[in-house]
């Protein structure tokens, strides 16, 4: 596994899979020490991030709702057949393996990259569908200028390439307690191993 550094300020060119079924790509992450003195946000922070985000439950939020949680993120779109359904697989096995303390301050956000199709109902449809409907599971979904932005924040490239289907990144992203960008992993079915170990790290280091 090749670790690399990667900050909020350098957007990367990362491969495009889209929902067809393809061979695994390796991970590309990263990872920075944290400490939970203070919950003063760098700049770094996504919680400086101005758009409101509406959830499964259709309430309204700003991501630093969730300041406080380690977050570990995947942008996805509902109707998608191939990769997204791994990629929602790969995010049910690596919460119900991270084990140790402080596991309620954990968050599992997906972000749709289709709003107009995922609808706060459909997002709670798909999370009861995929049982992740506990409190740990979070479903977002915003205007499509946010979508955008946040894409570019997290380096998930996609492209709409007809009415139901988008090429896009396939990243999985974990976030410190202070919404900075700690780890990656890309590809589809890979070992998620390491970024559990993350997870955890993280978690740890919660006073």
């Amino acid at each position: 596994m090749k670790k690399t550094l990667i900050t909020l300020s350098v957007f990367a060119s990362l491969l495009f899979i889209g929902c067809k079924e393809t061979k695994t790509t390796e991970e590309q992450p990263q990872t920075t020490e944290q400490t939970t003195d203070s919950q003063e946000v760098s700049d770094l922070s996504i919680y400086n991030l101005p758009s409101t985000w509406t959830t499964q439950d259709g309430k309204d939020i700003e991501l630093k709702d969730l300041q406080g949680n380690v977050l570990v993120m995947v942008m996805i779109y509902t109707s998608c057949k191939a990769a997204c359904p791994r990629l929602v697989a790969d995010m049910r096995n690596i919460e119900e393996r991270v084990k140790g303390k402080n596991l309620d301050k954990v968050k599992y956000v997906l972000v749709s990259i289709d709003p107009n199709v995922d609808t706060p109902e459909r997002l709670k449809e798909f999370a009861k569908e995929n049982k992740m409907d506990g409190e740990q599971w979070v479903f977002l979904r915003s205007t499509e200028e946010n979508t955008r932005e946040f894409a570019a924040t997290l380096a998930v490239n996609y492209k709409k390439i007809s009415p139901i289907d988008f090429s896009h990144s396939n990243i999985i992203s974990v976030f410190n307690t202070k919404g900075e960008l700690d780890y990656q992993q890309e590809g589809l079915g890979i070992d998620y191993a390491p970024t559990v170990t993350e997870i955890e790290r993280q978690l740890s280091l919660i006073k």
